[in-house]
C-alpha cells in the first residue's frame, strides 16, 4: 500500500472554487475539508455551496467535512472619499468613530467599531493592516482618538486594526455571527470555527445557540486574541478544536513570537485530546505563483512536525490562481515531513489512568500498535471518539474509522491519521464481524495476507461505547471457540 498522508488539509473556497469540475480536482489533489467564509456572501449562498460541495464528494466518493467560519467582530477602519491615501511618519491621524463611513481623507477616518476610543488610552499602539501601519494614541477626544504615526504607508479602504498586547472589548459573536449560527446549522455543518474568542464562555454561548438552531457541529476556537492565551487551557477544553489563527495573532503578540505559541497551542491541544488546524500564508506567494517559496515549504512541514491535525489555505484556494497546485503542493510537503522518525513516536498519557472504557481500549490500541508490527487499525465507531483518541498517538499506522453514520465519516475528516469508512453493522457475531472488517480493508488494498490488523468495537446493543480489542493476521480468521462461542 503506498503511503497515505495523515495531516489533513483544510481548503477555503470562494470565486476560483466553486465550479464542479474544480472541486472534483481538489478532491484528488487532496482536500479533506472545505472552509466557508462566513465573511464574504449571504446565507443562500453558503447553503448553496456546501450542497454543492457535498454533492461532488458522493460523486467523486471522497469524504469531506465542512466548516463554517464566522467572521466575528470587524474591528476596522472605514472608507476614504478619494481613495487611498500615504500616511507619513510622525504626522498626526485621527481614528474618529463619529465621522461617516465613506469620509476619510489625509488626516482622519472613520471607524465600524465604535467602542474603540473607550479602549484605548494614552501610550497604547494601533495596529492597522496586519501591522503594517503603526500609530501611537496620544489621546481620546469625545469619540475622536488623536494618534502620531510611528511607521507609515499606503492606507486604504477597510482595513483592520489592531491593539497591541490585545485588550480590545468587542463581543466575539456579533449580530451577524448570531444569524450565521442559523446558516451553519442549516446546511449542517461539521465543524463551526469561533472567531476572536476571549473565553471558555464565548464557546460555550456558541455552543448553545448552535443546538438551539438544531446544529451539532464541533466547535473550533480560533486564537487570534492575545488575551486568549491567559484563558487557552480553559478555551481549550470548552471547545472540540482549536485553530492557530496566525494572522491577528501574530499582529497582537508579534511575529517573533508566534513559533513557540504554536507549538505551546498544539501541544496542549493534543494533550487535551482537541484537534488542531494551523493557518494564515502557510503558502500565500502561491496565490500568483505555481510553486511554492522554500519559507512556505519549512512553514508547513514545521506545523505538521508540531504535530497538528491539519494545514490550513484561505487566499490561496479561494481568489488564487493555482488551487489545485497549491493543495498538491501542500499534500506533498505533509506527506515527507510525515517520515520523520520524531512524529511517529509518542509518550502521551502514558503515565495515566483512564476513567472510560473506551479510551483506555483506543491507548491500548495505540500501544499495541507502535510495540508490534501492525499494519492498520480498523475501530468501528459510533461518534468518532475512540478514534480521536487514537489520532492523539503519534504514530505512522493508519486508523480506519468504520461507522455508519454520515456525520461521524465527516467529522473524523478533521483528525490526523484518520480516515474514514461507511460501514453498515448488522449483527453483534464478533467472528463474522471480524471477517467483514478485514474483507472490506482487503477490497480497499489496505491490507494483504499476512499483515497484521487491530480491530476496536463494541457490543451491538451498547451503542457509543468501545470495549473490545482484537488482533488479527489477514488470512487467519480461524476463531478458537468455547462452548460454541467465539473468544475476544
Amino acid at each position: 500500500m503506498t503511503a497515505i498522508r495523515r495531516t489533513k488539509i483544510v481548503a477555503t473556497l470562494g470565486p476560483a472554487t466553486q465550479r464542479p469540475e474544480t472541486l472534483d480536482a481538489m478532491f484528488e489533489a487532496g482536500m479533506n475539508v472545505v472552509r466557508l467564509n462566513f465573511s464574504h456572501g449571504d446565507p443562500a449562498d453558503h447553503i448553496q455551496l456546501a450542497e454543492r460541495v457535498r454533492e461532488r464528494a458522493r460523486i467523486c466518493h471522497k469524504p469531506v467535512g465542512i466548516l463554517a467560519d464566522l467572521q466575528g467582530p470587524k474591528i476596522r477602519i472605514a472608507r476614504f472619499k478619494d481613495g487611498p491615501i500615504v500616511l507619513k511618519d510622525g504626522s498626526s491621524f485621527v481614528l474618529d468613530a463619529d465621522l461617516g463611513s465613506q469620509d476619510g481623507d489625509d488626516y482622519q477616518v472613520g471607524i465600524d467599531y465604535k467602542a474603540l476610543p473607550d479602549d484605548v488610552s494614552d501610550g497604547d499602539i494601533l495596529l492597522l493592516d496586519d501591522g503594517r501601519i503603526v500609530l501611537r494614541v496620544e489621546g481620546v477626544n469625545d469619540r475622536r482618538i488623536m494618534t502620531r504615526v510611528i511607521t507609515g504607508g499606503p492606507l486604504s479602504n477597510n482595513k483592520g486594526i489592531n491593539r497591541q498586547g490585545g485588550g480590545l472589548s468587542a463581543a466575539a459573536l456579533t449580530g451577524k455571527d448570531c444569524q450565521d449560527i442559523v446558516t451553519a446549522a442549516r446546511m449542517e455543518a461539521d465543524y463551526l470555527a469561533v472567531s476572536f474568542p476571549r473565553s471558555a464562555e464565548d464557546i460555550h454561548e456558541a455552543r448553545r445557540l448552535l443546538h438551539e438552531a438544531g446544529g451539532h457541529a464541533a466547535i473550533v476556537a480560533k486564537i487570534e486574541r492575545a488575551e486568549a492565551l491567559d484563558a487557552i487551557e480553559e478555551i481549550i477544553e470548552a471547545a472540540d478544536a482549536i485553530m492557530v489563527a496566525r494572522g491577528d495573532l501574530g499582529v497582537e503578540m508579534g511575529d517573533a513570537a508566534l513559533p513557540p505559541i504554536q507549538k505551546r497551542i498544539i501541544s496542549l491541544a493534543r494533550r487535551m485530546n482537541r484537534v488542531t488546524i494551523t493557518a494564515t500564508q502557510m503558502m500565500e506567494s502561491m496565490i500568483l505563483n505555481p510553486i511554492p517559496t522554500r519559507a512556505e515549504v519549512f512553514d508547513v512541514a514545521n506545523a505538521v512536525l508540531d504535530g497538528t491535525d491539519a494545514v490550513m489555505l484561505s487566499g490561496e484556494t479561494a481568489v488564487g490562481k493555482n488551487p489545485i497546485k497549491t493543495i498538491a503542493a501542500m499534500h506533498r510537503i505533509c506527506l515527507q515531513a510525515e517520515q520523520e522518525r520524531e512524529i511517529r513516536v509518542s509518550r502521551h498519557r502514558i503515565d495515566s489512568s483512564f476513567e472510560q472504557m473506551d479510551e483506555a481500549i483506543a491507548m491500548g490500541a495505540m500501544y499495541l500498535a507502535n510495540h508490534l508490527n501492525v499494519k492498520t487499525i480498523a475501530a468501528l465507531t459510533e461518534s468518532g471518539s475512540t478514534v480521536l483518541w487514537m489520532s492523539r498517538i503519534s504514530s505512522g499506522i493508519p486508523i480506519f474509522a468504520l461507522t455508519p453514520h454520515e456525520k461521524t465519516a465527516r467529522r473524523v475528516t478533521l483528525y490526523r491519521g484518520v480516515y474514514p469508512i461507511k460501514f453498515a453493522r448488522e449483527h453483534n457475531d464478533h467472528a463474522t464481524l471480524n471477517r467483514e472488517v478485514i474483507t472490506e480493508l482487503e477490497r480497499r488494498g489496505v491490507v494483504v495476507e499476512g499483515d497484521i490488523v487491530i480491530i476496536t468495537k463494541g457490543d451491538l446493543e451498547v451503542q457509543g461505547s468501545t470495549n473490545a480489542l482484537k488482533l488479527v493476521r489477514v488470512g487467519d480468521m480461524v476463531e478458537p471457540r468455547v462452548n460454541g462461542q467465539s473468544c475476544e
